[in-house]
């Protein structure tokens, strides 16, 4: 009976933290996030201003409320990538998937969206810290997965910071061509070809350092 309790008050807590995030989204879609307020969003939601702050200390994760998912990416693919797989093959596999799959955490997340985020400072300035948190799990990730004859103490940084270049520019070509007005099947068969040339590209050098 407690475990069900339990169960009850997570499944409720999740769908009120979905609820605000909905609305706060539509908001700052509609008005721009700038000026979107905390009060205005806890009205449409129907919750009290502190509610909304407790499940979202800060406003940018309204919008940006897979933040946790996206910097966790690219370190949990290394970590579950198959045995005898090396993180590179990995990272690529899972980005192809994920254009295959037009997944919003790669970037497909609608011109609305896109538009939103490239009109507001304070959500672009979020974004970009949010690439940076990535990098920094994935330089973690690769400490463990190095080869014991590493090269250099800074070959999983370096990695790294190539891997998360990569990905950020294949994201941002997803927004471009996401504010560009091109439809998610179209982005998905532009950028496939371009993400496949940029892989290969870190193929000629990332093995040799055992990534």
């Amino acid at each position: 009976m407690a475990t069900e309790s339990t169960g009850l008050r997570e499944s409720k807590k999740q769908e009120t933290r979905q609820l605000i995030s909905d609305h706060a989204t539509r908001l700052f879609m509609e008005q721009g996030f700038e000026q979107t307020t905390i009060a205005e969003i806890a009205t449409a939601a129907r919750v009290a201003k502190k509610t909304v702050t407790n499940y979202f200390p800060r406003k940018e994760d309204l919008a940006l409320d897979h933040h946790e998912a996206f910097t966790a990416t690219l370190a949990r693919a290394v970590a579950d990538r198959a045995e005898g797989e090396s993180p590179l093959s990995a990272l690529r596999r899972e980005f192809t998937d994920a254009v295959q799959t037009c997944d919003p955490v790669a970037g497909f997340a609608g011109p609305a969206f896109a538009r939103m985020v490239a009109d507001s400072p304070t959500l672009s300035a979020r974004l970009r810290e949010l690439h940076d948190l990535r990098e920094e799990a994935l330089a973690e990730a690769l400490v463990g997965a190095e080869p014991t004859d590493t090269p250099v103490a800074i070959t999983p940084r370096a990695a790294a910071a190539l891997l998360g270049a990569a990905h950020r520019l294949l994201f941002q070509r997803i927004q471009e061509l996401t504010l560009a007005g091109e439809s998610n099947a179209r982005i998905a068969a532009v950028v496939a070809p371009e993400a496949a040339y940029v892989f290969d590209l870190l193929e000629s050098g990332l093995p040799a350092a055992g990534v």
